[in-house]
């Protein structure tokens, strides 16, 4: 066998050893029930805005007693803990990848890395409480991931035949 088939033998098991190491893996979206961080009031719901860079609300806010126990609508990691503008702020990022933050606390009780359970306390609330939702870096409404909880059921996407005729059994 040549030296030059021996080589291109090589790089052909090269980079067939590469492709199957660096190929995505297929992962499954997982699953996740989210709960409500306080037992309060939403006193500001979520508005998305008409552009990126527009008015709203890109979560909602919650009237809240200082102190209370704000709870993690999921369980996670903590990807974020600290101080933005000088309010502090706690995100969580899901299983499913949604990232859930909870904004203007009084105080943190986790820190980055630390894995949290759905219920386990990141923080104190202050005066109110904002939390927000994110897939990538699009902003979602956060009461809307609370739904199946709510008795709602998931949705469910059905063929558009175009046909816009109610069918009813027995008809």
């Amino acid at each position: 066998m040549s030296s030059l088939a021996v080589c291109s033998a090589a790089v052909c098991l090269l980079a067939a050893a590469l492709a199957t190491t660096v190929a995505p893996a297929r992962t499954r979206q997982a699953d996740v029930t989210y709960m409500a961080p306080v037992d309060a009031e939403v006193v500001d719901p979520f508005r998305a805005p008409a552009t990126r860079y527009g008015a709203g609300n890109r979560g909602v806010d919650y009237a809240t007693t200082p102190g209370i126990a704000v709870r993690a609508a999921a369980a996670g990691v903590v990807v974020f803990a600290g101080r933005v503008a000088g309010s502090v702020h706690v995100t969580v990022r899901h299983p499913d990848g949604i990232r859930t933050t909870y904004a203007f606390l009084e105080s943190a009780s986790v820190a980055r890395g630390r894995r949290v359970a759905a219920g386990d306390e990141v923080g104190r609330a202050g005066a109110s409480l904002h939390w927000s939702a994110r897939a990538g870096a699009a902003y979602l409404d956060p009461l809307a991931l609370l739904a199946p909880a709510r008795g709602w059921g998931r949705a469910r996407l059905v063929p558009d035949d175009g046909d816009v005729t109610p069918r009813h059994r027995g008809a």
